[in-house]
């Protein structure tokens, strides 16, 4: 059995991994995640992805190294994590009552065979009041998380209904990867 390595800090992350009962280390790389300007949302995430993954790797056959970013994209554009609480307040205003989508990439690396995909899950919120917004800002959940809500968390009250992989809105389509360990593995 390979080793897997997860390139990733998420405790969500490495929490579903567990839950899927996979072994595996963290190894985590410091990468610039900014993506070029006009980059369609799908391949931003799996650019990211495959920037951490490649960070982590180390071209050793015996591993695979898994790689992930989510992205949140609303009316077109893409909410990354907040840079404030007036951030997160903003990005939760814009997903009121809207459906946006819920995007993973993900990247594994095995020696020299790599795999890049992105799974995409639609969430549609409630209709907020400000007051609302502003109860769940003050929670602090909003701050690490892409436009700026969990729905494993606190998060969750403000989803009418999703379409999709509820694992990939967590932030990481963990069925999907467990298919494409088992490829790899071979």
């Amino acid at each position: 059995m390979k080793k897997i390595i997860l390139a990733s800090a998420s405790p969500r992350r490495r929490e579903l991994l567990a839950t899927a009962g996979i072994d595996f280390e963290i190894r985590t790389a410091e990468v610039d995640e900014s993506i070029p300007e006009g980059t369609e949302p799908l391949r931003a995430a799996e650019m990211t992805a495959e920037k951490k993954a490649l960070a982590a790797s180390r071209a050793d056959a015996s591993e695979i190294v898994i790689g992930a970013d989510t992205i949140v994209v609303a009316k077109g554009r893409i909410l990354g994590k907040p840079r404030d609480k007036a951030d997160a307040a903003a990005m939760l205003a814009m997903l009121s009552g809207a459906e946006h989508e819920v995007i993973t990439g993900v990247c594994l690396i095995c020696g020299d065979k790599k795999s890049v995909f992105a799974q995409v899950s639609r969430v549609k919120f409630y209709d907020l009041t400000a007051e609302e917004i502003e109860k769940y800002v003050e929670t602090g959940e909003p701050m690490d998380k892409a436009g700026a809500y969990g729905i494993q968390g606190r998060g969750c009250t403000l989803v009418e209904k999703i379409e999709g992989d509820y694992f990939n809105i967590v932030g990481l389509p963990v069925a999907r990867v467990c298919r494409e360990i088992e490829k790899m593995s071979r």
